[in-house]
């Protein structure tokens, strides 16, 4: 089972796609499937029109990943191209390690959660990044111009969004909803980690000064602010990640909306930076839903088989 996600700047978002191992071959294979945007040409790794760059999205320790036998042509195309070291050709033949970059025609689908980038036709324009009209209420025409309101503003949503994710866990960890427990305090620890950041580059701020009040917000309530439901002791496991999923996309589009209305650089910059540690938090929970769908899929096709035996 894997969950693969592209991104690209010729797309507007990343899409995030369920594969199972082995099943639906390359890279490539996939991509051509779902009309993800991947140049190619010979298709049998000689051109290197195909190359992509290949991460993982969760693997507890290196060793965790997957590598796989790089074929003679694919090692020659990298090499050509200054996309691979010969540390990497070792790393790949002898400890089955990965190298960073690969021709997506040669690189099989293993059973591990990878993140595809590429740079896509360079005959297109790039693409911005979606954002909804959600984000640009709560935004509510809000120009942040200087870096202190900008960590100000940073600093409330996460310090809100860390308090709302551990109030929840602990809610469903009473309620004995053990797994959706564990998913919340996972996400609490995510907006903990961007608070200390926010905190740490907003030291010598005057938090009343700069933190924005409660009534700046839709219904008092920041942006990864989850819904009502996320709430309830019953909820399952797939609800809430998409519960959790709709708030951390609005907080992800609220920076994002942030450094396209600013007309300071350095705020641009922190912002885009804000953003790009958010989208990796997307990535998991979007990851997770895609696979979690999935089973409960397949559950139910195995129990439609088991009635009509």
């Amino acid at each position: 089972m894997a969950n693969v996600t592209f991104s690209s700047p010729r797309m507007a978002k990343d899409i995030t796609v369920y594969a199972i191992a082995g099943d639906r071959g390359t890279i490539l294979a996939l991509a051509k499937e779902h009309n993800i945007p991947i140049p190619f040409d010979c298709q049998d790794g000689n051109c290197g029109s195909c190359l992509v760059e290949v991460s993982h999205i969760y693997a507890p320790t290196k060793y965790s990943k997957y590598g796989i036998a790089l074929t003679e042509e694919e090692k020659e195309t990298l090499r050509q191209l200054g996309k691979i070291s010969r540390e990497e050709i070792y790393e790949a033949e002898v400890n089955d390690m990965p190298p960073r970059y690969r021709l997506a025609c040669q690189c099989f689908v293993r059973n591990e959660d990878i993140m595809v980038s590429f740079v896509g036709d360079e005959t297109l324009p790039v693409e911005k990044p979606h954002i909804t009209r959600a984000a640009k209420i709560f935004k509510g025409g809000i120009r942040v111009e200087t870096v202190d309101e900008f960590l100000g503003y940073a600093v409330k949503i996460e310090e809100d969004a860390a308090d709302h994710f551990y109030g929840l866990a602990e809610g469903m960890k009473e309620g004995g909803n053990a797994e959706v427990a564990k998913l919340f305090y996972q996400l609490a620890g995510f907006s903990r980690l961007h608070l200390k950041e926010a905190k740490d580059r907003a030291s010598k701020l005057d938090a009343d000064v700069v933190i924005p009040p409660d009534y700046v917000w839709p219904d008092q309530a920041t942006p990864e602010r989850t819904s009502m439901m996320a709430a309830d002791p019953a909820i399952t496991k797939l609800e809430a990640l998409k519960a959790a999923l709709v708030g951390e996309r609005r907080g992800y589009e609220f920076y994002l909306a942030i450094a396209e209305t600013t007309g300071n650089p350095e705020v641009r910059d922190l912002a885009k930076s804000f953003a790009r540690e958010e989208s990796e938090h997307l990535k998991i929970i979007e990851a997770s839903v895609t696979r979690e769908e999935w089973l409960i899929s397949t559950a139910g096709m195995a129990d439609e088989a088991t009635a009509a035996q």
